[in-house]
């Protein structure tokens, strides 16, 4: 990888750069980065140890001290009060999800430590875990935690917290693993999906792997890992050409050891934060920067971050954003608060990305796939949510029946409140159309736009004669709803 060239440092590239390795910035804050050097702000965004996090985690996000009685209060009842214990749980479950999408949603869109989110991003869809199975807001919370404590460091030590993280134990079914007939889950998938990709391994390896994990288990009361060595089959295995009495350390040395896991890992962060499939010749200089660094992401990232192959032309302004992205991106440009915790998860949901509730193990697919005709609907709905504050992704279908259902519609309903184009547009920019539409297109594009883009937005600012703020709001709204916008 070369190293940027510092004459091509300017505000597209510092725009790009905390586009990607964040959620975005306003004018102002890409134009200070702009004045640094790359180095600089690359550091800033890769050292976020050094930033000082104040955010507090939900009151709920600890072990439960009342757990055991709770279990035993739920085993001993029977019939109605039974249905009764389970719905009540089922309800705080729901609201505490909701609760934890939005705690999410704000560290993103306003917290200190940009990239630490980013990542933590990044690696919810690597280890694709849904709340539906785990059907435990703790345990969602606590590996997203994990993610966030450990996700610039050793991939190993990754690999080995996760394959311990009770969310995981349960989503793919490790906990119930046993000899002589191991369930291979969770194995399969680790390399598979976490570690190697298809065509680097065997049945075989899959089999031999699944014996190896196995005396991994969860303690259910108290919702930590347990290692129980009488369930651990013993014997001799071969997993990936290497033979011993191995165990989850020992398998975990010989899949990171592998070639074929730094290609794959390192292509797997290329694709999500430059959005492009790396060339055989970049792709070998990932993995081997990888390993360089001794196979730990911090310096990787910081390598990423400041080459030259990162500010290619096929790599700005080629993405296309998540609906994370999109939202958090639309709010900070915006410079307004994310919409009540309600809205928030249902718009992203109707985008096709619920936060904990990724489609199925290998997450989301990302890419084209997250616009279709009913998407892109509602990428516009959204628009017209964020800018204006009306709602109308929060039609119902059906005409809600329960008190809880009538107070969640009564929550879409409610306005989120409008941008304020006095933090937005400054009265030069009012001076005039073309001044008015450079600069939200450099706001919210990072670049103008082409003329055939252009000609719609200049035509709608003459037919409103005078401007005022709604108008204003307006030109905003449609800006958000070009293609351009879509992209990062």
């Amino acid at each position: 990888m070369s190293p940027l060239p510092p004459e091509r440092w300017n505000f597209a590239t510092a725009a790009h750069l905390l586009g990607r390795a964040g959620f975005g910035a306003t004018p102002a804050e890409i134009e200070r980065a702009a004045g640094q050097s790359p180095k600089e702000v690359v550091q800033a965004l890769v050292n976020w140890e050094a930033v000082t996090d104040s955010t507090t985690n939900p009151e709920w996000a600890k072990p439960d001290p009342e757990r055991g009685a709770k279990l035993k209060a739920y085993r001993e009842s029977t019939g109605e009060e039974r249905a009764r214990l389970q719905k009540e749980r089922n309800r705080e479950q729901r609201t505490h999800l909701v609760e934890l999408q939005s705690w999410w949603l704000q560290r993103m869109a306003t917290g200190p430590r940009p990239l630490q989110e980013k990542l933590t991003l990044f690696w919810h869809g690597h280890f694709a875990t849904s709340a539906q199975k785990v059907r435990d807001a703790y345990l969602m919370w606590r590996q997203n935690d994990l993610f966030r404590r450990q996700g610039a460091g050793s991939w190993k030590t990754l690999l080995r917290e996760v394959s311990r993280d009770p969310a995981t134990l349960i989503w793919l079914d490790q906990a119930q693993s046993r000899p002589p007939n191991p369930n291979e889950n969770y194995a399969r998938e680790l390399m598979e999906l976490f570690a190697l990709g298809e065509g680097n391994y065997t049945e075989q390896d899959v089999t031999e792997a699944a014996r190896a994990l196995t005396g991994l288990t969860l303690d259910r009361l108290t919702q930590e890992p347990a290692y129980r060595p009488r369930l651990h089959d013993p014997g001799t295995k071969t997993v990936l050409g290497k033979t011993g009495k191995l165990g989850l350390d020992e398998l975990l040395d010989v899949i990171v050891s592998q070639p074929a896991a730094d290609r794959f890992i390192t292509g797997k962060l290329w694709m999500f934060f430059a959005g492009t499939q790396p060339s055989p010749e970049l792709q070998e200089a990932l993995a081997a920067r990888f390993r360089e660094g001794g196979r730990s992401f911090a310096p990787f990232l910081q390598a990423m971050f400041l080459s030259e192959e990162f500010y290619a032309p096929n790599v700005i302004r080629q993405q296309i954003k998540s609906p994370v992205q999109l939202v958090v991106m639309a709010c900070r440009q915006l410079e307004r608060p994310l919409p009540p915790a309600a809205q928030c998860t249902n718009a992203l949901r109707l985008l096709g990305q619920e936060l904990f509730n990724p489609p199925n193990v290998k997450g989301w697919e990302g890419g084209i796939a997250w616009i279709n005709t009913n998407t892109l609907l509602n990428r516009h709905n959204l628009a017209l949510l964020l800018v204006t504050g009306e709602n109308p992704m929060a039609m119902a279908t059906r005409k809600p029946t329960s008190a809880a259902g009538k107070g969640l519609q009564r929550v879409l309903n409610r306005p989120a409140g409008a941008a304020n184009p006095d933090r937005l547009l400054s009265e030069a920019d009012r001076t005039s159309p073309e001044k008015l539409l450079q600069a939200v297109e450099r706001r919210f594009l990072n670049a103008p736009l082409k003329a055939k883009e252009r000609q719609p937005l200049l035509d709608y600012l003459a037919a409103q004669g005078a401007l005022d703020d709604q108008d204003l709001l307006g030109l905003i709204r449609l800006t958000l709803c070009t293609p351009e916008y879509q992209l990062c």
